[in-house]
């Protein structure tokens, strides 16, 4: 339950409750959920079983379970890489993750201390003036590092187990309780149509790369975290049992946020299709709008918030657990990683105001001209994580030998052959594509 529970929250994130419904928002709604659903049975599931086998089996973090698998399997030297990946991606992930982290702290205490904001307020501005202060955005960043460096310093036990058993039980019923608000409050008709009635003609090809490049990021695998967590699940737990409830919790979360979401956008009269800015500009308008709205703000900010905090524990985890396997004492690791992951947010922050300017050059491959957030977000997301991601299920498929994956499954080995197909093609032909189409 603690493997699940930890897990679940380190899944569950801005991207879950954040990025899902803007994503179905601006491709159509209910043809995106359906990609979305299908992927993370054929994509996100399979990846996700690889990695908790590779920590189970390895009986490590990262770098530890790889190198011990390459050892004990006699498979290729070149797959340490998913162990250097595993410590630089969440390193960087979790620095810059906490910016955005910052925005929701920011707007959590902005909307609970001042009563909620005020109808016709041009929230656009709002926005605009937390990011072009570095002072304010550096603050909130700070605060969210040091909470996640917080909860790691108290160890698995005292402090990741701790949180997750408190936390996500709580995340579940203020989600529910938003929902439940939303049926009495909200058009809940049109959001049931908009997110569950499959419209194909505004699915566009970019759409369906979207969903897809949901459902792997949404699961957080990739990171190396479901490594260090499967090195404590005991022999016998089904890992394809287990990981197929962490990805139904993670799915319904993120299908419940659009349900409290889109039904107080459609009651009000605005666009379900605000792209980024659906939960800083559009949510806030309408919160304005509805009878008690500066209860049902305050709730939803600090559910975000508590959401962002279970994924950049789990994240840092990742970091801090790569670090030991090296010999390097808890609590000197949480400190490094802190330091690190602060200055990298630090940095990241400040592209919005004093080094808007600092971009890469327009004519650099692939990346093109970027601030340095935006090349963070863009490197992370798009090119190191999936390829993490790809690495890992190549590994458990292809690196270990059949004998060893098979015994990971145990009595589930009728749902082994699928598994493999998955996990040794469709997965990562589909990472590929998600990977080039950037």
């Amino acid at each position: 339950m603690m493997f699940f529970l930890a897990s679940t929250g380190m899944a569950v994130g801005l991207g879950n409750i954040w990025r899902f419904p803007f994503l179905a928002g601006e491709n159509g709604g209910g043809a995106f959920v359906l990609v979305y659903l299908a992927a993370v049975a054929a994509i996100g599931l399979p990846i996700m079983i690889a990695e908790i086998i590779v920590g189970r089996r390895g009986g490590g973090a990262s770098e530890a379970a790889i190198r011990g698998l390459i050892n004990s399997e006699g498979a290729g030297r070149a797959w340490g890489a998913i162990g250097y990946l595993s410590f630089i991606v969440p390193l960087v992930g979790v620095g810059y993750y906490g910016v955005i982290a910052g925005w929701v702290l920011d707007y959590a205490v902005t909307f609970t201390s001042s009563g909620g904001f005020e109808a016709g307020a041009d929230n656009s501005a709002r926005f605009d003036s937390l990011l072009a202060d570095p002072a304010r955005l550096i603050l909130a960043h700070t605060a969210f590092i040091v909470g996640c460096a917080f909860v790691v310093s108290r160890g698995l036990h005292g402090g990741i187990e701790r949180l997750s058993k408190t936390v996500m039980p709580l995340l579940l019923l203020m989600l529910i309780g938003l929902v439940f608000y939303a049926v009495i409050y909200g058009d809940f008709a049109a959001a049931v149509t908009f997110l569950f009635r499959p419209n194909f003609q505004e699915l566009t090809r970019e759409g369906v790369l979207l969903a897809v490049g949901q459902a792997f990021f949404s699961l957080a695998v990739g990171f190396g975290a479901l490594m260090a967590f499967g090195a404590y699940l005991p022999k016998q737990v089904s890992i394809p049992k287990t990981a197929a409830a962490i990805c139904a919790a993670d799915t319904l979360v993120a299908l419940l946020a659009g349900l409290a979401i889109f039904p107080i956008v459609f009651a009000v009269g605005l666009d379900a299709g605000g792209g980024p800015g659906l939960v800083f500009l559009t949510l806030p308008t309408a919160f304005a709008q509805i009878p008690g709205g500066y209860i049902v703000g305050s709730v939803f900010f600090i559910l975000l918030f508590v959401a962002a905090l279970t994924t950049g524990v789990g994240t840092f985890e990742a970091v801090v657990g790569w670090l030991q396997a090296r010999g390097v004492r808890r609590k000197s690791a949480v400190m490094f990683s802190a330091a690190v992951a602060w200055l990298i947010g630090a940095v990241a922050a400040m592209s919005f105001n004093v080094m808007a300017d600092v971009r890469t050059d327009e004519s650099l491959p692939l990346v093109g001209a970027k601030t340095i957030f935006e090349l963070l977000d863009f490197s992370v997301a798009n090119l190191m994580l999936p390829l993490n991601g790809l690495l890992i299920a190549l590994f458990a498929a292809w690196g270990l030998k059949r004998a060893t994956s098979m015994a990971e499954f145990g009595s589930d080995s009728h749902m082994y052959s699928v598994w493999r197909v998955l996990s040794r093609v469709i997965a990562p032909i589909a990472v590929v594509i998600i990977m080039f189409s950037v």
